[in-house]
């Protein structure tokens, strides 16, 4: 009976056409079935924009916040909460020229925004919901990670090398401020040799959008080969620091020089002849590291602004007390950023360079005290960060192991011929 009841129904759709004829068996192999699949919807920032009307643009000199919702339909009481609770999240006052936006607005007659996207970075954005009550939050794209190596060998530049490899230029920042305690990147040999692991980062799989920090790398300079391996040191207080292959530590306590990608112009020298006093000999007890007008001068360790003043040829000057045996004085500064009693840490941007004073050329003048003397801060061997704990160092021979491995399989490039010797970083 059940299969009497299906032929039957069967028999009542064939012949439910127009005309009330039935099809024949040959008919029926004719028919095409046309199956119409909803438009998938597209996901972006966690909202289907299917839903949406949207409009993407990018912030323009003198654009506001404020001005761009009410253009938007957003009404006074919405934007004054936006701007007043949410500041933490998204302060109003802070969008950036040349930074991308979205705002996605309802479909009916009055277009008003409903949910306004600005894009920190091409990874991190904020959102603010601006239907029923408003909520703003920062959430970011998924990012795929995809692990990388490289290497290269110095012929005119490290920076150039880095390049000529395909390799993202912040990876040169990486390995200068790595490396800036145990090598004298003002004086690289043609011939050194670098090798790199590190991540790059995609979004949707093909959007490059930059590096993560080197896991471990190598450096051969002057012959004498260098391995660094990036290792969290305290757990507490996530700090990574980088250690060799027997867990000392890179890091001194001081840097080697007070600016990135310079030049030394004139050393520490106590028979120099100064043009600038009618050629003169005259002691010479800084080191003179050109740059640009502007260039940021950082502290070259921990310690307290003792001098931040304008004297005579010093022009503006920093002096910082590290400990009761050092101390450091940066010279002919345009500006100062610190003042005197502050605390600073090493890194820290001090102030710019300039060139008051007396100076034929933009430029800060080192000067490194040693108990109370003016010494020359290159001949001198600068104390050591602390090693590895011992109780972390089983673990740490067992994480850097495969990464000492597979930097070790990494092969140079084969270099091309040049008659330079002596590299320097100046850019």
């Amino acid at each position: 009976m059940r299969i009497l009841g299906g032929v039957v129904l069967l028999f009542a759709i064939l012949t439910s056409c127009k005309d009330d004829k039935p099809l024949e068996r040959t008919d029926m192999d004719n028919i095409e079935v046309a199956i119409v699949e909803a438009p998938a919807a597209i996901k972006k920032f966690g909202f289907d924009l299917s839903n949406f009307k949207v409009q993407q643009d990018t912030v323009k000199r003198g654009d506001s916040f404020g001005e761009l919702m009410l253009q938007h339909k957003v009404d006074y009481p919405k934007i004054a909460k936006i701007s007043q609770e949410f500041r933490d999240t998204f302060d109003v006052r802070k969008i950036r020229v040349g930074k991308p936006y979205f705002i996605l607005k309802s479909k009916d007659t009055t277009e008003a925004a409903q949910v306004f996207i600005y894009e920190n970075d091409r990874i991190n954005y904020t959102v603010v919901d601006l239907r029923d009550s408003v909520v703003a939050y920062k959430d970011k794209k998924e990012v795929k990670y995809v692990q990388r190596e490289a290497s290269g060998v110095i012929e005119t530049s490290l920076s150039e090398a880095i390049l000529n490899q395909g390799i993202d230029y912040n990876v040169t920042n990486s390995l200068s401020e790595i490396y800036a305690w145990t090598i004298d990147f003002f004086r690289l040999q043609k011939g050194d040799k670098f090798k790199v692991l590190y991540k790059e980062k995609y979004i949707n799989d093909s959007i490059y959008a930059g590096c993560e920090p080197i896991e471990a790398a190598y450096f051969e300079h002057n012959g004498k080969p260098i391995y660094a391996f990036a290792y969290e040191n305290d757990s507490l207080k996530s700090i990574i620091e980088y250690f060799d292959e027997e867990a000392n530590n890179l890091r001194r306590t001081f840097l080697r020089a007070p600016v990135k990608f310079s030049r030394i112009s004139s050393r520490y020298n106590l028979k120099r002849r100064i043009r600038y006093y009618g050629n003169k000999i005259r002691p010479h007890l800084g080191t003179d590291y050109a740059a640009p007008i502007g260039t940021p001068i950082m502290a070259t360790a921990d310690g307290t602004v003792t001098e931040s003043t304008r004297r005579g040829g010093n022009g503006k000057y920093v002096k910082i007390r590290h400990n009761g045996t050092y101390s450091t004085q940066y010279l002919h500064m345009k500006k100062q950023k610190v003042k005197r009693g502050e605390f600073v840490r090493q890194g820290d941007v001090i102030g710019w360079v300039g060139m008051t004073g007396n100076t034929s050329g933009p430029h800060v003048c080192y000067r490194f005290w040693k108990n109370g003397r003016q010494v020359d801060p290159l001949r001198e061997e600068l104390p050591k960060a602390e090693p590895l704990a011992e109780a972390l160092r089983p673990d740490y021979y067992t994480y850097i192991t495969p990464k000492k491995n597979q930097l070790d399989c990494i092969q140079f490039p084969e270099p091309t011929d040049s008659d330079e010797d002596l590299i320097t970083l100046n850019q």
